[in-house]
């Protein structure tokens, strides 16, 4: 893995402090909306390849990608995330890596699932991940993401570390710089939470120098 940037450490050390609450609070799938569900299930079932959850956390959206026949692998900065999540689902490959060094072999995978995992990256920093995804994602892959919307760029307080909230199109824009084609965006706000955006985009077959 390259050495840490100085959000990679904050995030890490951030949810290791609270690895054991937020995988008690959000690491069932069965806890997560239906809207999430099925627009994930949809994207995976049109993936061919193997797909990376990237930032997977407690683990759970890996298992239910593998649970619909998909060859997926879970990928997190945080050991402990990775240890619970290999122990829970052992079935399923998972280990330690940054989002900005995925270490998988260029236009390898099928598709990058980004689910939340890249609320916590300042804008500055966004740009270095998306480029990583495409350079790992071949031609014609797939990539989904979701995130905190916002009418702009702009830092708030989250439980365990800063993150921050962006436009759609904003977050399309990096996306297109990347090296991908917006397929399609949704956004919805739902009472008692943040609003909530997605992005699904397809990687184009050159990429800029």
């Amino acid at each position: 893995m390259a050495d840490d940037s100085g959000s990679d450490t904050r995030i890490r050390d951030g949810y290791a402090a609270r690895a054991g609450e937020y995988t008690e609070l959000f690491g069932d799938i069965g806890q997560m909306d239906d809207v999430d569900r099925g627009r994930i299930g949809r994207w995976a079932d049109g993936v061919g390849g193997r797909i990376l959850d990237a930032g997977c956390g407690p683990g759970h959206w890996t298992a239910f990608l593998a649970d619909r026949g998909a060859d997926v692998e879970g990928i997190d900065l945080v050991p402990d995330f990775i240890a619970g999540a290999s122990a829970r689902f052992p079935q399923i490959p998972y280990r330690v890596a940054s989002l900005t060094d995925v270490a998988i072999p260029a236009d390898s995978l099928g598709g990058v699932l980004a689910w939340y995992s890249l609320i916590h990256t300042p804008p500055e920093e966004m740009d270095a991940v998306l480029a990583e995804f495409a350079r790992a994602v071949a031609p014609g892959g797939g990539l989904l993401v979701g995130f905190c919307r916002g009418p702009r760029v702009e830092p708030f307080d989250h439980a365990v570390t800063t993150a921050w909230y962006w436009p759609v199109d904003e977050l399309a824009r990096r996306l297109d710089v990347a090296g991908f084609d917006v397929v399609e965006a949704a956004a919805r706000t739902d009472p008692g939470v943040r609003p909530h955006g997605a992005i699904s985009a397809r990687r184009r077959a050159e990429l800029s120098a």
